[in-house]
């Protein structure tokens, strides 16, 4: 049975100090679902990939399996950070985990599930900073961007939570809170008790393709305050479920030959378009999709007249929006 639960982002982002203590939370990874009754199971390969040729085996982080949070479960000392750093040649020693989903209780070492996410760590040589040296920026927000792909015609739920488990964990002077700027009648809330972003209901591409959305996030220090603003992105992915359609009905067009036509003369035009899906690369792979054939028992006009097919993207506007999909003309 292929897994339909996916991950809204592929690839995830965090900083790890040296002597974080064991229990850190680093950051919520999340699962949206493909119908409402699966259950959305978390799971970490137990090897750190350091570099191309180089691999180690996890003993410094986990996922709790139901929630998706990954934590510290022993804290990186200085020996810890040196082995790990060894032949990494980047300014910022990086290492990389891979979580995968499912949508039930993972076995021990099953690691080959194609439902994965990359989660990049950049090891800092250097105990974290305090609160009070971060700025507004480094305190609300990622270095990630807040870009975000949900799949068409599945199931509403949570795809982020904006407050960041190792801010919250370290900085609880501090009062943080956001707001998810949007227009009017967007699909997406945000809720203040769990700081969590969610898609309220199924999404539709060949209505709208993508949505552009701003997270704010407030500081506040004893009577100080600073505000910090970032796009938050949603792009809607596309699922095969629109037929094409012909832009005034008619599936047929006549043509008529008259005498000595020059070889390559246009004699008729059909126009499709399809709203569902834009050119893919290779062309090949769009040509074979539609195929336009002439109907005829005669051998002489197989000989003599062939269809040809061009296609090219163009953009609808239902609703305002701008969608892009493809124009086939035979």
């Amino acid at each position: 049975v292929a897994l339909g639960l996916y991950f809204p982002r592929k690839e995830y982002l965090e900083n790890v100090y040296i002597d974080e203590p064991a229990g850190m939370p680093l950051l919520r990874i999340h699962a949206l679902k493909d119908s409402h009754e699966e259950v959305a199971h978390f799971h970490l390969c137990q090897n750190l990939i350091i570099s191309r040729t180089r691999q180690h085996e996890n003993n410094w982080f986990q996922i709790r399996e139901k929630t998706g949070l990954l934590y510290l479960s022993k804290s990186l000392d200085r020996e810890d950070f040196n082995m790990l750093s060894v032949g990494n040649w980047m300014p910022l020693p990086k290492v990389m985990l891979y979580v995968f989903l499912s949508s039930h209780p993972f076995q021990e070492k099953e690691c080959d599930s194609a439902t994965r996410a990359t989660v990049f760590l950049s090891l800092i040589n250097a105990t974290a900073p305090a609160c009070s040296s971060l700025t507004a920026r480094q305190l609300c927000f990622t270095e990630m961007d807040l870009s975000f792909h949900i799949k068409e015609n599945k199931p509403p739920g949570t795809f982020h939570q904006l407050q960041l488990p190792s801010v919250h964990h370290l900085c609880q002077n501090l009062s943080i809170s956001y707001k998810l700027l949007a227009a009017e009648g967007v699909p997406f809330r945000y809720n203040e008790s769990s700081s969590s972003v969610r898609v309220t209901q199924r999404l539709d591409r060949e209505e709208r393709e993508r949505y552009e959305l701003i997270a704010k996030c407030t500081v506040r220090e004893g009577s100080r305050e600073m505000q910090v603003e970032v796009p938050f992105l949603v792009n809607v992915l596309d699922e095969d479920d629109s037929p094409p359609f012909l832009p005034n009905g008619t599936d047929t067009a006549d043509a008529v030959v008259e005498f000595n036509r020059k070889e390559g003369t246009v004699l008729s035009t059909l126009t499709v378009y399809d709203a569902d899906t834009t050119p893919i690369y290779p062309l090949e792979s769009s040509r074979k999709k539609y195929t336009g054939t002439i109907i005829t028992d005669d051998p002489w006009i197989s000989e003599t007249f062939r269809v040809e097919h061009i296609f090219d993207e163009i953009h609808f506007s239902p609703n305002g929006s701008q969608v892009r999909g493809t124009r086939h003309e035979y």
